[in-house]
Order: C-alpha cells, then structure tokens, then sequence
C-alpha cells in the first residue's frame, strides 16, 4: 500500500508541475484556460473556478492544459485571449514552461534534501587511499584525520588542496590524530595533470545540512549537472555505445517500491530524478511532445508563417498514438521482465 501511495504522490508531483508551468505562463500572456486536467480519461472529480475547469481523469499517466485557441475548428469568443493570436514567443514560453518546471521541482526536491537530510560534505579525515601513491607509501591509513601539512592547521578538505597542491614533487609533513594522539608523516607529493601536488587520498565525506539559499544552489547545480549526465547517456546509448535501457510506468513503480523500502529521501532523491528525465524528454522534438510543438514554433519564426494547423494536429495525433503504442510495449517488456 505505501508503494501505491508514493507513486500517486510521485506520478502526480511530476505531473501538476508540469501542466502548472503551462498554465502560470498561459494566464501570463493572457491566453484563457478552458481545463486544468491531471490524468486522461473520464473525469473523476471537477472543479470549475472561473473561466478554468480543474479536472482529475481516471489514467494517472498524465494531464494537459486545454487553452482557448489551440484546436483550429474551435470558435473563440474573446480573440485577444486566444493562443493563436499570441506572438511566437509568447506561444514559446507557453509551451517550454512545462518542462521547465519539471528542472524547477527538481532542483526543489533536492534543495529540500540538502536541508534537512544533509549534503555530501568532505572531512580532514582520509576515507581512501590510492594505492603506490606518497599517503600510502609513508603509512598514512584511512580514518586519520589530517590536522596540519607543514605546521600550518587545516580544518577543511579546501585547506589540505590548497596547502599541497601548492608544493608539487616537494617534501611536506602530514600531522594526523591517530587513535587519540598525534603522529607526523614525511613524505614527497607527486604531480597530477595539472602540474600541481597531490599525495593520493580521498576524504571521508559526511551529510551536513544546508542553509536555504545554499541548499537551492545546490539543488540547481545538480539539476544541470544530472541533466548533462542523462543526455550524454543517451547520445551514447543511440551510436550503440551504451544499452538501450528504456523503462515504463510499471519499472518506475518498482523503482518507487525499492525507494520507499530505503527510505523518504530516497523517494524524495527518485522523484527528482525522475523530473529532470519528464523534462528533458518532453523537449525532445517527438509529435506530441513539447519539443515538437517548440519546433513548429521555429518554422512558423523562421517562414513568417504558421504552419496549417490542421496538418500540424495531424502530425501531433499520429505521434501520440505512436507513443501510447510504445508506452504498451514498454510495459509488456516491464512485466515479463519482473515475472
């Protein structure tokens, strides 16, 4: 039951987010809103505010935002709130909006973990040694706390970099606590690539939690950073250089049951991750996609002229079926993989 639970938070975060980015940047640009809707399907619940109708459809599997103007056969009362009649850009940032928020929930998702749960932070303790490198050669062992190099204290990781990087190919002393006393080590640094010091350790690291604004800048660094990961992953995985690993909605239900066996943020750290993959998949140029619809956006800039709309919902249709039909496939493999 904790599982069904978290995927319903999980699925759901991803999606609202997602269509709320579409909608914020709609109501920006004065397009009218006619259905906020989470899920496909018939409606289960509906909500009407104002002039937006805000749904929950039985397949939570995604949502959509229905904005006045979008379908070419639909009569608009009020023009000037119709999306067709909205510049290039505007109907740009409409639709980039929605992956864009997905990154935005990433990076808050992890800011949260950063907050409270800690950041993985480097200590003046060696937590591994290189082997045949200078800290292994002169007895430097794992859990002695670096105190000094040369005399001088250190108190961070930084300090201990900075201090040897400084002396490449030259002798230096090591002051360590060691089982509750203190014992110096003499020894040569070698030289990296970068011409500087190094003696061959890595620190222990430790979970410290952060402060708000240092947590969000830590959560927008891995976004960026995961984000870069996932799509030389996947440039690798279409010249054959890695697998084709492609996993459905049932493989991500059972990495949402492995997450919630672990732990809350570990949930919290899957949900991040799975955001940035809705984002940067969704901008990809696939019909139905946001990408594609960017990419008509880009012809219509480039033409001085919309493409015909009705061949352009064509074009979206046919890729939504495609894609629907690849999801099936997807969860066939999914389920014979776990049976």
């Amino acid at each position: 039951m904790q599982t069904f639970w978290a995927s319903i938070l999980v699925f759901g975060l991803l999606i609202i987010f997602h269509e709320l980015g579409h909608f914020i940047a709609a109501k920006r640009v004065g397009i009218k809103v006619h259905e906020f809707s989470v899920g496909f399907g018939p409606k289960l619940l509906s909500i009407p505010r104002g002039e937006t109708a805000y749904n929950l459809r039985l397949f939570p599997l995604g949502g959509f935002v229905r904005m006045a103007g979008m379908d070419p056969g639909e009569e608009v009362e009020d023009e000037e709130k119709s999306y067709k009649n909205k510049t290039v850009g505007q109907r740009a940032a409409v639709i980039a909006a929605g992956p864009l928020m997905n990154f935005l929930l990433a990076a808050l998702l992890l800011m949260v973990i950063f907050m409270v749960h800690g950041f993985p932070t480097p200590t003046t303790t060696i937590g591994k040694l290189v082997p045949g490198q200078p800290a292994e050669n002169a007895g430097l062992k794992p859990g002695d706390q670096i105190i000094a190099i040369n005399d001088q204290p250190v108190t961070r990781w930084e300090d201990i970099t900075s201090l040897v990087n400084a002396h490449p190919r030259q002798p230096i002393t090591v002051t360590v606590l060691r089982d509750g006393g203190k014992e110096k080590f003499k020894l040569v640094t070698a030289v990296n690539a970068g011409g500087q010091g190094m003696i061959g350790i890595y620190p222990r690291q430790e979970m410290r939690p952060l402060g708000p604004f240092a947590a969000l800048y830590r959560g927008m660094e891995y976004t960026v950073r995961l984000s870069g990961l996932i799509l030389e992953f996947v440039g690798r995985m279409i010249v054959g250089q890695a697998p084709a690993e492609v996993g459905g909605p049932v493989r991500i239900v059972q990495e949402i049951h492995t997450a919630v066996q672990l732990g809350f943020f570990y949930l919290l750290q899957l949900a991040a991750f799975l955001s940035i993959n809705l984002g940067l998949f969704n901008l990809l140029p696939i019909p139905a996609l946001d990408g594609s619809r960017l990419l008509f956006l880009a012809l219509e800039g480039l033409r001085g002229r919309p493409v015909d709309p009705t061949k352009e919902n064509f074009v979206h249709l046919v890729g939504f079926g495609l894609l629907l039909l690849l999801i099936m496939v997807i969860t066939y493999k999914d389920i014979l993989g776990l049976l």
